[in-house]
This record gives C-alpha cells, structure tokens and sequence, in this order.
C-alpha cells in the first residue's frame, strides 16, 4: 500500500496529500486545488488574511486592556496607600487625568442585571392594562412592551426596553404591581469594568472618545 504523506499549509487552507494539492470543504471533504473556481479561491484568501490580521489585533488588544488596568490598579494601590482610602466611587468608577486637562481615561463599573421569575407576574399584570386601555391610547408604551419582552436570538429579554418602562409614571394600580414586581425581579449576577479614552487639543474644547470599538472606528 502506498504511504500518504499528508503537508498542511494552514494559512492558505491547502493540505498536500503524496505531492497533490486540495481544499477542505465546510463537510471536511477534499477538493483537488485545480478543480475549486477561482472566485471561491480568491474569496477564501481575502477572508484568511483578514482573518490573520483581526486575530492579531484581537491579542493586541487584549494585551493592551490587560497592561492598562494593571497599571490602574498600581495607580490606585500606590494612592490608597497614600491618602489610606478606596479609590473611586461607590460602585468603583474612577476617572484619571494628564496635568494640562487635555487626557483622561475612565474606569466605569456596570451591573449585570439578570431577572427572575417576578417578571412573568409583571408582564401579566402589564398585559392587563394594554387590553383594557383603549387601543389609540399610549401607543408608545405598546411599543416600548413588545419590545421588552421580545426575546432575542439567545432567548433574553431587552433588558434596556425593561428599564424604559420603570420610567414611566402610570397611575394604575395594576401598573404599579408590575413595575413593582420588575424590580423584584431584578438579579445583580456581577459587573464588568469598562475602560474608556478620552482627548481633546485644549482644556477648554469638548472630550472626544478614542475609538478602539471596530464598529465604531
């Protein structure tokens, strides 16, 4: 039997098999090299070296979070020490600044808010008010409770749609169960440090955002 001596060239997505050149596809079969249409190809190579560079940045960045909150955290240490207080807010926000006012960068804390089984209670209770009001009367709030309680492709709720409806004040008594029991509902399962950076030319002219989000940039 004839030995197979198999090369991988992973960056090009080719694998070698006794000296013949193929191209796995998504089922894990191998298409000789010759025979995948040249669009195929070139669409492949385009999305592997965009790929290898997003990789690239995607560690960069990481790196570059991770060496920022240590240095942070140093700041914070070294100051504690100092002055034998927390540093930061009530929640842990923190905001550092250059001496000329033209940098900064903040450290802001945020909840993640899970919900319990009192939502269901709520939405029953607000579903009440909806059928029995009349159909042209707060059309906002309508679409504010679909939209809340629509879940998304994981199967969560709209968690910021949930805490637009807290703002509204409805004297209904059944209303103001629901709200009631949404705050019930309400689970702090842990936060999330977010780092954010600023810059302006002078003390005096607007902050603006130094993008690093690739969405936003």
């Amino acid at each position: 039997m004839e030995a197979v001596i198999l090369e991988e060239r992973r960056d090009e997505g080719v694998t070698i098999v006794n000296g013949k050149a193929y191209m796995a596809d998504a089922k894990g079969a191998l298409l000789p090299l010759d025979m995948v249409k040249p669009q195929h190809k070139l669409e492949d190579e385009v999305v592997r070296k965009a790929m290898s560079f997003a990789v690239a940045l995607s560690e960069q960045i990481g790196r570059f979070r991770g060496h920022t909150m240590t240095d942070l955290g140093d700041l914070d240490a070294l100051l504690s020490q100092e002055y034998g207080a927390k540093i930061g807010g009530a929640k842990g926000n923190r905001t550092y600044q250059t001496i000329d006012g033209t940098m900064k960068v903040q450290v802001q804390v945020a909840d993640l808010v899970d919900f319990g089984p009192e939502l269901i209670a709520a939405k029953s209770l607000i579903d009440e008010c909806l059928n029995e009001w009349s159909q042209d009367s707060r059309p906002e709030i309508q679409s504010i409770v679909t939209r809340a309680f629509n879940t998304d492709k994981e199967g969560k709720i709209n968690r910021s749609e949930i805490f637009m409806l807290l703002r509204h004040q409805i004297e209904d008594e059944r209303w103001q169960r629901a709200m009631d029991a949404i705050r019930d509902a309400m689970r702090i399962t842990g936060s999330k440090e977010y780092v954010r950076f600023y810059r302006r030319d002078k003390a005096t002219d607007p902050w603006q955002p130094v993008t690093i989000d690739l969405a936003r940039a």
